[in-house]
């Protein structure tokens, strides 16, 4: 079949787009933080190699060619000052007895995104994408300016040579290594402050029983269970609220305090978020026998020990993301 067909793309071609959206919402996800405005980068990407097919000349892969598109959508989206962050990355700790204040806008905050919208079929190619997806490497990506965050994740993550990632910003060789050099700079006095957290891998039966015995714990509100599992350092946070809690006994007494209407919550298994195990937590509703969603629960662990909790609140968005339902009835 010719690439075009009556003066348009044809079938074809559109389907050798859709072969590499899975990779691109990665790339756009770890750009920008949201799995929403993500979908939205790689939407409007396929949009512009639509119209620009014609123009495609084929002088490198048309894998290369979407991501330099991909590329201006999504510094065309961070053209402003403002940066995606987690709680910890704003703020010191807050007492265990802390009230919540006025949650942020959505716009704030690191968002999760499904394993299903960033890795493919592959175990192999999403072993390698996870550790460069978890929150910590997001949230500490998003402390770059837009062109090196663009050239550490080309040349980093992706592999791009540094003539192909030139070639996708339009500058030379030696201006990406230049970037690339300050890049990995901030970054590692960024990450010095990060809670250090392992890839998760679903076949490690200790990181299988680990998650298995915090559900167990959680679900029955066993503060002293709960707290055997958690590392000594371990970060609770909670967007949009800015509030974040460390350490295992001022977790406890968040959970009994301000935290208590998580008594008696229910914890969906999910497929994972940003390579970590996740789950639908629901709280128990106004009637007997109903459980209504509270957050997109995801864990980083620590060889033996659960190194961060968030709970990300915003359900109305998150929820249908994630494909559960709005309320839960079990049997």
């Amino acid at each position: 079949m010719s690439e075009k067909v009556g003066g348009t793309v044809s079938d074809d071609v559109l389907r050798s787009f859709e072969g590499h959206r899975r990779e691109l919402c990665a790339y756009a996800y770890r750009m920008l933080g949201s799995s929403f405005e993500a979908e939205d980068a790689v939407q409007e990407t396929f949009t512009r190699a639509w119209k620009s097919y014609n123009s495609f000349e084929g002088r490198s892969s048309l894998r290369s060619w979407l991501y330099k598109i991909a590329t201006n959508v999504c510094l065309d989206m961070l053209d402003g000052p403002q940066r995606r962050a987690r709680p910890m990355d704003l703020n010191g700790p807050s007492a265990p007895d802390s009230h919540l204040s006025a949650p942020e806008p959505d716009y704030v905050w690191v968002e999760p995104i499904p394993n299903a919208l960033a890795f493919g079929a592959d175990p192999a190619e999403a072993a390698s994408a996870k550790d460069t997806l978890r929150l910590a490497f997001v949230a500490a990506v998003q402390h770059l300016p837009a062109s090196q965050r663009a050239i550490l994740i080309m040349r980093e993550v992706l592999r791009f040579s540094a003539g192909e990632t030139a070639d996708m910003l339009n500058v030379s060789p030696a201006s990406v290594n230049s970037a690339l050099q300050r890049a990995r700079a901030t970054l590692s006095k960024v990450q010095e402050k990060s809670t250090v957290s392992d890839v998760f891998d679903e076949n490690n039966e200790q990181q299988r029983k680990l998650v298995d015995d915090f559900v167990k714990a959680f679900e029955a509100y066993d503060m002293n269970a709960l707290t055997e599992l958690l590392k000594a350092d371990v970060a609770l946070s909670m967007p949009p609220f800015s509030l974040w809690i460390s350490g295992p006994d001022d977790v406890a007494a968040f959970m009994l305090g301000t935290g208590h209407t998580c008594r008696d919550s229910r914890m969906v298994p999910l497929q994972g978020a940003n390579g970590l195990p996740a789950f639908g937590h629901y709280k128990p509703g106004d009637e007997p026998g109903l459980w209504t969603p509270w957050s997109i629960t995801t864990l980083e662990l620590d060889r033996d020990r659960i190194s961060g909790l968030t709970f990300f609140l915003d359900t109305e968005k998150l929820f249908p993301l994630f494909g559960l339902p709005r309320e839960l009835r079990p049997n």
